[in-house]
């Protein structure tokens, strides 16, 4: 039997979520068999064949359970195809100061999965979504609501992914 294919995520407000599905169809159509779980439900990853792992950014950090997740499984992550995407607003220009806030996002990730490719996607950001304190931290710092999702990117980096 061939094993599945994880894609699995941490999202404030469903962003990620939408993304880490876009991802899974892509794979789907690519052929494998594919499973897209929150992290919250704490898969075991020793039933996947690979896994592709996703966080929004907040605070110019992974989300906390996506960090723990990772660090109480990077052992065996570390011993199968692993693929990392972040879901960000912030830094999207290819100018090295964003460049450089993007590598930060990842960073710790990185020192538990050092081989793991990794992509970043631009989010959605939709106040209607977001709890109470993330609206007044959006207020503060003047966020915009927008969506910046490029689904061609998403599409295009799903379906050479895993390769």
């Amino acid at each position: 039997m061939n094993k599945p294919i994880l894609v699995t995520y941490a999202t404030r407000a469903g962003s990620t979520g939408e993304i880490a599905v876009a991802i899974g169809e892509t794979l789907a159509a690519r052929g494998f068999p594919v499973e897209v779980q929150p992290v919250k439900e704490n898969p075991t990853v020793t039933n996947y064949q690979a896994v592709i792992l996703g966080s929004a950014i907040r605070m110019g950090n992974w989300l906390p359970e996506m960090v723990k997740f990772i660090e109480a499984n990077h052992h065996t992550l570390n011993q199968m195809p692993v693929a990392l995407f972040t879901v960000h607003m912030l830094n999207a220009t290819e100018d090295e100061t964003s460049r450089a806030a993007r590598q930060a996002y990842t960073a710790p990730i990185r020192t538990l999965l050092p081989d793991a490719p990794e992509v970043f996607f631009t989010g959605r950001m939709d106040f209607s979504r977001l709890s109470l304190l993330d609206r007044f931290i959006s207020r503060m710092v003047k966020a915009v609501e927008s969506d910046q999702r490029d689904w061609e990117k998403i599409h295009t980096w799903a379906a050479t992914i895993l390769a």
